[in-house]
């Protein structure tokens, strides 16, 4: 019994890690059918959904229906939230989605990878954790794997914009990454995702025209993956990783999200046929491996992981 249930928190991880990984692909497979802005505006309307079933019911489980709505943010600190939200699960949604236009799905999660350096060096910048040489190190190597996938996919005929997009996307989820990690102190995880979902949703409510028109002509497999990157990979994901996390460290979780873009390049390879070039996929190794340099834990005493956090650690790429 003691073994099956120390073997809850990896299958949980490894939930997350699949789930996070199919998320590019169903992206770049769905893309076609729908525009950027309303397949954002279709994912977070399905994972709202999700997120809001999943709320009220543990609410109602733990304090009845009188205080379903108690210890929710108010004021300064739910502004916040609604500013984290609009750029966590609205813009980096709609640039990821236009990346995916660009860009095949492993090549984009390979850029997106880089956004754990970007968050070191907010970190640095924001929350006093200063600039070890292993943070300057690591980052000059994923530069240089970025620059490599950008010469590779430019020679190869790919659009500049989707190299620029894809990057827009890792900045933009480095910033909600730091923004989460404050936020976490005063919320919980399951309502911080929740409250974010629908701050986001109502971010991308002006794509709402283009939602209807475009599921009205597009094809069922492309509202069924729409579905199923609401439900799966935004709101079952967050909830999986949330309790692998409280079940083990944090640092050796996070070494488990280096599986993803491995896991993006298979998917990609078998459902949709598309492989990246060889030399984008050696400039993908190299921020991989500046990544690790950067986010490399210094001998220190590790600090206490709340229990009930879901915090995305700086190592975490989400798609």
């Amino acid at each position: 019994m003691s073994s099956s249930r120390s073997l809850l928190p990896v299958a949980a991880a490894a939930t997350t890690v699949v789930l996070w990984a199919s998320a590019f692909v169903g992206i770049r497979a769905v893309g076609h059918d729908l525009s950027p802005g309303a397949l954002a505006l279709g994912r977070m309307l399905a994972g709202s959904l999700t997120l809001t079933v999943i709320v009220l019911a543990v609410r109602l489980r733990r304090a009845g229906l009188r205080s379903v709505g108690a210890g929710l943010p108010r004021g300064r600190l739910l502004g916040a939230v609604v500013l984290w939200g609009a750029g966590w699960f609205g813009v980096y949604n709609v640039a990821l989605n236009a990346a995916e236009r660009h860009l095949d799905a492993g090549t984009t999660s390979l850029l997106v990878n880089v956004a754990p350096v970007v968050v070191a060096v907010l970190a640095g910048l924001l929350l006093g954790e200063g600039f070890p040489r292993r943070l300057l190190a690591g980052m000059a190597v994923a530069f240089g794997g970025v620059v490599l996938i950008a010469v590779t996919s430019s020679a190869g005929g790919t659009e500049t914009s989707g190299i620029v997009l894809g990057l827009l996307a890792a900045l933009t989820y480095a910033g909600a990454a730091v923004a989460q990690k404050r936020l976490l102190a005063r919320i919980d995880a399951l309502t911080l995702t929740w409250l974010g979902a629908l701050a986001g949703t109502v971010g991308l409510l002006p794509f709402f025209p283009a939602l209807l028109g475009e599921l009205a002509v597009a094809p069922a497999a492309a509202v069924a993956g729409t579905v199923y990157l609401g439900v799966f990979p935004t709101a079952i994901a967050f909830l999986t990783w949330g309790y692998a996390l409280s079940r083990t460290t944090a640092g050796r979780l996070a070494a488990a999200t280096y599986a993803v873009p491995p896991i993006v390049v298979g998917l990609s390879w078998v459902l949709l046929g598309e492989v990246p070039a060889l030399l984008a996929l050696a400039g993908g190794a190299l921020c991989l491996a500046g990544v690790a340099v950067a986010t490399r834990n210094r001998p220190r005493a590790a600090a206490p992981v709340p229990a009930d956090t879901g915090s995305v650690e700086r190592r975490i790429p989400t798609p």
